[in-house]
């Protein structure tokens, strides 16, 4: 509409009947709409409301094993992991080293090796296989959001 005084927006505003709402103040000169401002406030939060719910959480579920678990034990835990995955949820999978195992961290190292292989069709590797004080951990990511609706 073109730039007005102050005075000149709000009396434009009031004789049609609605509201003169400042739409980027930090521009110059300020920018102003005249709208209904309460369908505008209500427009808005319908917006966030839809935004909110197209929105997906993402947990992250941690399966615990030691260097030295055995096959019936890690594919049990395989088996977590997948339905997890399938959830669409991260699966963080550690390996935990107490007092000597710390010398044989290869074999912790070999063991999530074994677990990303497991999980190849299901999962990418978010992050890569890192130690952390006692710990040694890999964070696998669903590869597709298709299981989200199950």
């Amino acid at each position: 509409m073109g730039i007005f005084t102050v005075r000149d927006a709000i009396k434009l505003s009031e004789e049609r009947g609605f509201d003169l709402v400042e739409i980027a103040p930090q521009a110059v000169p300020p920018v102003c709409k005249i709208i209904d401002f309460g369908k505008f406030k209500y427009e808005q939060q319908k917006r966030e409301k839809i935004q909110k719910k197209n929105q997906t959480v993402s947990i992250l579920k941690e399966i615990r094993l030691h260097p030295n678990t055995d096959v019936h034990d890690f594919d049990f835990k395989a088996k977590h992991a997948i339905n997890f995955l399938e959830e669409g949820n991260k699966v963080k999978v550690s390996v935990m080293f107490k007092g000597r195992e710390m010398a044989y961290t290869e074999k912790g190292e070999e063991l999530l090796n074994r677990f990303i292989e497991r999980m190849d069709d299901l999962a990418k590797v978010e992050s890569p296989i890192k130690m952390e004080g006692r710990n040694m951990n890999v964070i696998l990511a669903p590869q597709s959001k298709k299981g989200k609706k199950k």
